[in-house]
């Protein structure tokens, strides 16, 4: 990517003391997002992607957490401010869009007004001026007769316009970073489709970057110029979309694609991925993945692996040689695929 860069993420490390232990939520993660670039992080609930995004917005409570690392917005590391300066970045720099936006509408007040209410949020405007810039980024997300609806209640709304006027309120001063957060887990297929498009057309009409937080790969399949893959609070895979995708270098990865229903396949076989994750707290020794892999040998149980550049021009973090990786997902591709069947 070409862009300018956005926001760089250096050696990030997220802790939460409990009565059983030190959770390790997120550990040595890395990765920048530049203009104009979407960038998918794929992983299991628990594998640290949604924590990791609260850190970036200052939203986790500094008493009940341990952060360290570096995160750089424009430069200025969001960990070092104070909370009067966090307060000004959330919504103006960096927005988010969750995953259930009639959990985040309040449902006594119109939709109109909610949205005015986070550019007042930010600027010393009128109620009448936030009002017309809510209606404004209303017809933008693709709400119809936006005037009209902005006086609607959010149980007036669907569950796609729903979401449309969660993404309208967070670009309601143009922010650099937009970070989507599961944004299609509660719609319908079609639905879905709508409102990823909706986020790629918002990313070069208002030329920002995007975080695609999501637990299913073939939800950035499309989008995604970049995809991080997390397990267990650790980047395992991290590289350009179309490579991960085409060359996967780690077993994790090659198990979220095989659960994956895919057209090209003359006979569907989709298999699930053994066991659970492992628990934050007493992660195993070596690759957190390596209880659950079935092409595990000795060093993955006693060396965790670095994640480095590999054969495909991206990282993984994998003991596995480059040759073998080729060979086991050749062989399993061919068993995906129904090659021979």
């Amino acid at each position: 990517m070409s862009g300018e860069l956005l926001l760089e993420v250096r050696d990030l490390a997220i802790e939460f003391p409990t009565q059983d232990g030190i959770v390790h939520a997120v550990s040595g993660l890395t990765f920048s997002l530049r203009r104009g670039e979407t960038l998918g992080i794929v992983g299991e609930s628990g594998s640290g992607k949604s924590v990791t995004n609260l850190a970036i917005l200052g939203l986790l409570n500094s008493k009940r957490s341990k952060i360290t690392g570096e995160i750089l917005l424009h430069g200025k590391d969001l960990l070092k401010a104070s909370a009067a300066e966090l307060r000004d970045v959330r919504g103006k720099d960096v927005a988010m869009i969750f995953q259930d936006p009639f959990a985040c509408l309040h449902p006594m007040y119109r939709v109109g007004s909610q949205i005015a209410e986070a550019v007042r949020a930010h600027v010393k405007v009128s109620k009448a001026q936030a009002l017309e810039r809510a209606i404004e980024v209303l017809d933008a997300v693709g709400i119809p007769n936006a005037r009209q609806r902005a006086k609607d209640y959010p149980h007036q709304f669907s569950g796609g316009m729903r979401q449309r006027a969660m993404i309208a309120m967070a670009l309601v001063h143009n922010p650099a970073v937009l970070i989507a957060d599961e944004p299609t887990t509660a719609l319908d297929v079609t639905v879905q489709a709508q409102i990823l498009e909706l986020i790629d057309k918002v990313k070069r009409d208002f030329d920002i970057g995007v975080i695609l937080v999501t637990h299913d790969l073939g939800v950035v399949a499309e989008t995604a110029q970049t995809v991080m893959v997390m397990y267990a609070g650790r980047a395992v895979e991290h590289g350009p979309a179309r490579q991960v995708f085409d060359s996967p270098q780690h077993p994790y990865t090659w198990g979220l694609l095989e659960s994956m229903p895919t057209v090209e396949a003359k006979v569907a076989h989709l298999h699930a991925i053994e066991g659970s994750p492992p628990s934050v707290i007493h992660l195993p020794p070596g690759c957190a993945f390596n209880p659950r892999c079935p092409h595990r040998f000795e060093p993955c149980t006693r060396v965790r692996p670095p994640l480095e550049p590999m054969e495909g021009g991206h990282d993984d973090a994998c003991h596995l040689d480059p040759a073998s990786k080729r060979r086991l997902w050749a062989e399993r591709e061919a068993v995906r695929l129904g090659i021979g069947a």
